[in-house]
């Protein structure tokens, strides 16, 4: 039974105050904090001691043919993807925000779906869509009479614009969600005033509204970039040479990985140019108000205007999830119709992809709350900086992609399995691969990558706890791990399983750094799509990408209900 933190306080107060004690030092917190954040850097560190080998006069060719061409296309593809999720994300949060229509309330949470769809899965159903000989092309033939289809096709999805389409009709939520709270906390008096000036319906979106949220467009626009960088399968499928794909190829087809990792460090300096624009995006963009914000008022469109206002909010749903999810659910419904059933193997890609995300959330939260509560220990010292470092640096992991990510853990995890196979050595057991190749590197990879989602939610749980309840721990003598254990964790558990489940999510929804990491004949619900989509299998990949996006609607759900609070609450105010 855990201890009532209310009386917890009030037995401190009545008690003798005792003698002041300093926290334990060393701080074990702390420690572990610092470990787990070198362990971020590492394989970082590695990457470029890889890249310094040479890839043995590979390099001439890498750098005039492979590079260029992969900059240049990666380069395109962030400024398509980054424009278009920018255009439809804003777009549909003033849309939501701003005006009253039939089917608002639907679409202001319905515009999170396309999250629930991996970018890979998106480019998969759409190839077969869009096929000349699939049911969208087949249906227009058929409604205009034309049998073949070399009399009317449509143009070929494979392509960098194809690619920069579909990629901004998924992503676009990121930008949609940061800039729709920020529009739903904008300060009615300041448009009111606006209004009041003579400014029209598009003079107060660009001239009041869009400056005031350009913050929140940098933050989503980054987040969706990154996800672009880090994307292989889309960019694969659809025939896009990227810096991903080129990663990926130069290692696994040409066995180079000194090549690969100098690759890799190309994509790290356009994840430095992202950070550093959104950075620049954010600068100089703060505002405060002494008065209490008050939301705008929804102005009701009516008429065409309104039906306009619900078409434009419903395409980007029904383009980056309605159209594919339908899809999968078709091709599923036909595979499960013919009567062989799934294949067992698909069924063991399931228990490997929920066995590997379980113990990666484990270890992610855990790594997560041990960053979190190491700087919360730190403030109550009074010498947050070394936590807080340890903080940002072991969140790093989610802004490098998933190739460079594990393309940088070869080298330590290879380090590793020559030290203690040297001691197996000594203690006469035959040398054996105990990191390398294993389900092991490949939880540790994704507790590198989504360590920011289990420490930013921990952190945010912390911060809404009262730091007098630290004061009333400490001074009825409890050590850092017995306040953790018997205050913190129970008033924790909302925001540890939010993140929990993110997390489990992100990981079974992970292909680069799965694809470079995983065992020999181990197979996960993305590997096995991403297998089966090489193979021109649509069948048996649908059931996987189904049970992918089945599961990615589960956080999707959690987002759209904590919205929901969020805007109940602006709207009691």
């Amino acid at each position: 039974m855990h201890a009532d933190p209310t009386a917890m306080i009030a037995v401190a107060a009545a008690a003798p105050r005792p003698r002041s004690r300093a926290w334990p030092r060393p701080d074990g917190w702390l420690l572990a904090a610092i470990v787990f954040a070198v362990a971020v850097v590492l394989p970082l560190l590695a990457l470029a001691w890889t890249a310094a080998q040479g890839s043995e006069g590979l390099w001439s060719h890498i750098a005039g043919h492979v590079l260029p061409r992969a900059t240049w296309n990666t380069s395109l593809l962030l400024l398509g993807v980054g424009a278009l999720v920018v255009s439809i994300g804003t777009g549909a949060a003033w849309l939501v925000t701003a005006y009253e229509f039939p089917g608002r309330g639907v679409m202001a949470w319905a515009l999170l779906l396309p999250l629930a769809v991996p970018t890979y899965i998106v480019a998969y159903a759409y190839l077969d869509l869009l096929h000349p000989l699939g049911p969208l092309q087949s249906g227009l033939r058929a409604l205009l009479g034309v049998a073949s289809p070399r009399d009317f096709r449509l143009p070929d999805i494979r392509g960098l614009a194809g690619c920069i389409v579909l990629l901004g009709f998924v992503l676009y939520p990121y930008v949609y969600m940061t800039t729709r709270a920020m529009f739903m906390t904008q300060a009615a008096s300041l448009l009111e005033a606006a209004r009041t000036l003579g400014a029209g319906r598009v003079a107060l979106f660009t001239r009041v509204a869009l400056p005031l949220a350009r913050p929140a467009i940098a933050v989503g626009a980054a987040l969706a970039l990154l996800e672009t960088l880090n994307d292989i399968g889309a960019s694969e499928f659809l025939g896009v040479q990227t810096l991903t794909v080129s990663v990926y190829t130069t290692w696994i087809t040409r066995s180079d990985l000194p090549g690969a990792a100098q690759i890799a460090l190309a994509m790290l300096l356009l994840v430095v140019a992202l950070i550093a624009l959104e950075r620049h995006g954010r600068s100089r963009q703060r505002y405060a108000s002494t008065l209490r914000p008050r939301p705008m008022q929804r102005q009701r469109l009516r008429g065409g205007m309104a039906w306009l206002a619900l078409a434009l909010a419903a395409l980007p749903v029904l383009v980056g999830f309605v159209a594919p999810t339908a899809y999968l659910l078709a091709e599923t419904w036909q595979r499960l119709g013919q009567g062989d059933g799934v294949s067992p193997m698909l069924w063991s890609s399931a228990w490997n992809t929920l066995r590997v995300a379980a113990l990666a959330t484990v270890l992610t939260v855990a790594a997560g709350l041990v960053l979190a509560w190491a700087l919360r220990l730190a403030q109550a010292r009074r010498a947050p900086r070394l936590a807080a470092v340890a903080l940002r640096v072991g969140s790093l992991g989610y802004a490098v992609p998933g190739t460079v990510l594990a393309i940088g853990l070869l080298a330590p995890l290879a380090w590793f399995d020559d030290g203690a196979n040297l001691a197996l050595q000594w203690l006469g057991i035959g040398p054996r691969m105990l990191l390398m190749g294993s389900v092991t590197a490949l939880v540790l990879a994704y507790a590198l990558r989504f360590a920011i989602i289990a420490a930013g939610g921990t952190e945010a749980g912390l911060a809404r706890i009262p730091v007098s309840l630290d004061q009333a721990a400490r001074g009825l003598g409890q050590a850092p791990g017995a306040m953790l254990w018997r205050v913190h964790l129970p008033l924790l558990r909302p925001a540890l399983a939010a993140a929990a489940l993110l997390v489990f999510v992100d990981a079974m929804k992970e292909l680069p750094a799965t694809l470079l990491l995983r065992p020999l004949n181990f197979e996960t619900l993305a590997t096995w799509l991403y297998a089966d989509a090489a193979r021109g299998a649509y069948e048996d990949g649908a059931v996987a990408a189904l049970l992918i996006v089945l599961a990615g609607l589960l956080p999707v759900i959690l987002l759209a209900r904590t919205g929901l609070a969020y805007g109940r609450e602006v709207a009691a105010r």
